[in-house]
């Protein structure tokens, strides 16, 4: 087969454009109606939660134009790209979202999807669940495939980017592309439209109640739109975004020679998103659910109290694990709930404690929690010389190792085998939709639970809905 050396952006581009529902595996199709219900839940309980939420939906509200698409867990709404704003950024908010092979994959294709969905239906043009689940299939294979052709170690860490926002504006531009039904030249205007748009480091704020992290996905969910609309109405992008001398794997991911096997292999007939994607059991940062599960396994197996435990050492990991644990002293107290979510002390701490980590754990009351906090004082990192940092994704060598000293003497020691909600050890429907109705509780716009209900039901049987716009209004 080809290489990919000269033709990688256009094979993409007529793959997103050309893409069928009746392709897609029955597999594939479960799993992202579970990503739509996922996305939905985490998204609008943020409105309630984070206080960024409605500075943000304030300020698209105060912008003005065309009520085209829903502002999630707000009585408004906005354009279509504004309204990609602000709903991937609350998808983020919470880090509760569900992630995968270059990250949180879903946050960056389901909002562009329905914002366009409801757009087309109040110009007459209703999508079917049909194409939006072809859409979202689309964007996301690209992402993650994008993400497995990397060959370089822990890239993220060496290279400093956020493959969520990244590779958003390519992932979300061929999604908005297919459900605006562009074709493969319009198409490659669209992803090189978005490549003109890419941004994303991972020099991100710390220290503010309006975190703007979690607005990545939504700064790539807006370009996505103006990508398309604008490939829509006739202009030319770039070309050869992905294999050019300055296109992303040489000029930002600076990986001279990508796996182009990985990249273009089998398009259409193999979905690499089913090995790789998981959804969230626990509402923070995806470097603390290995140490999580390392912790809730020892906990159960041994039935530790955490009166029992003199000290936990949380060993090696990659580079994301370092940066989740140092400084101590700073990760031991967090101040706010997002710096809370991305600290392996006070997460581990908050799973000795409880048994389990929830939304509730890191509010403002539980951040002081004594009991948490006289744990997260026993929890500390150390390095491992002899761990290898993965290539392609999260691998066992990338997990740390957690070691509990109890009082009694006893030093017992484990390394997650996977965790929950990976593909390996995957949620059933009903957690995600435990997971969905808890988070709707915490909207800032009620949602009465007859609605929560049928948007569930909706989702549920997404293939056969025929205006997907009628389960974004059930929720507002």
């Amino acid at each position: 087969m080809n290489t990919g050396s000269d033709n990688a952006t256009r094979l993409l581009a007529q793959h997103a454009a050309t893409l069928p529902f009746d392709a897609l595996p029955t597999s594939l199709v479960a799993m992202l109606k579970q990503c739509v219900l996922d996305t939905l839940g985490v998204a609008i309980g943020a409105s309630g939660l984070a206080p960024e939420a409605k500075t943000l939906a304030d300020y698209v509200i105060e912008q003005g134009g065309k009520a085209d698409s829903t502002l999630w867990g707000f009585d408004a709404k906005a354009p279509a790209a504004a309204a990609a704003l602000v709903n991937g950024s609350l998808g983020h908010m919470l880090d509760y979202d569900d992630v995968g092979a270059g990250g949180h994959v879903s946050i960056v294709t389901i909002p562009v999807a329905l914002a366009l969905a409801e757009k087309r239906a109040a110009q007459g043009q209703a999508v079917s669940g049909r194409d939006l689940i072809a859409a979202i299939a689309a964007g996301t294979d690209i992402h993650t495939r994008l993400n497995q052709a990397i060959t370089i170690p822990d890239w993220t860490i060496a290279e400093g980017w956020f493959p969520t926002q990244m590779f958003g504006f390519i992932s979300g531009a061929a999604t908005a592309g297919r459900l605006l039904g562009l074709d493969p030249e319009q198409m490659e205007n669209a992803l090189g439209i978005g490549f003109n748009q890419m941004s994303g480091s991972r020099q991100m704020a710390v220290g503010a109640a309006t975190h703007m992290r979690s607005m990545q996905a939504g700064f790539s969910g807006q370009g996505a739109v103006l990508a398309a609309e604008l490939a829509q109405r006739g202009i030319v992008g770039s070309k050869q975004i992905i294999e050019g001398r300055y296109g992303v794997f040489r000029n930002y991911v600076r990986d001279a020679a990508p796996d182009w096997q990985a990249l273009l292999g089998n398009l259409g007939r193999e979905f690499p998103l089913l090995a790789k994607h998981g959804f969230k059991v626990w509402p923070a940062c995806g470097y603390t659910r290995a140490t999580n599960t390392a912790v809730l396994e020892l906990r159960n197996e041994h039935k530790i109290k955490p009166t029992d435990v003199e000290t936990i050492t949380v060993i090696g990991g990659t580079g994301g694990a370092q940066l989740l644990s140092e400084p101590l002293a700073a990760k031991r107290r967090p101040q706010l709930a997002i710096d809370g979510k991305f600290s392996i002390p006070f997460t581990t701490a908050i799973m000795m404690t409880h048994g389990n980590v929830q939304l509730r754990d890191y509010t403002d009351a539980a951040l002081r929690d004594p009991s948490v906090l006289a744990m997260a004082d026993r929890v500390s990192w150390r390095a491992d010389p002899d761990a290898k940092a993965p290539v392609g994704g999260e691998s066992a060598l990338s997990r740390p190792t957690v070691e509990i000293r109890l009082h009694d003497g006893r030093t017992l020691a484990r390394q997650a085998d996977g965790v929950p909600g990976d593909p390996r050890h995957p949620v059933s429907q009903e957690q995600l939709e435990m997971k969905f109705r808890d988070c709707l509780s915490f909207a800032a716009k009620p949602v009465a639970p007859k609605n929560v209900e049928r948007a569930i039901a909706l989702i549920h049987d997404l293939e056969n809905v025929s205006d997907v716009a009628e389960i974004v209004n059930v929720l507002s």
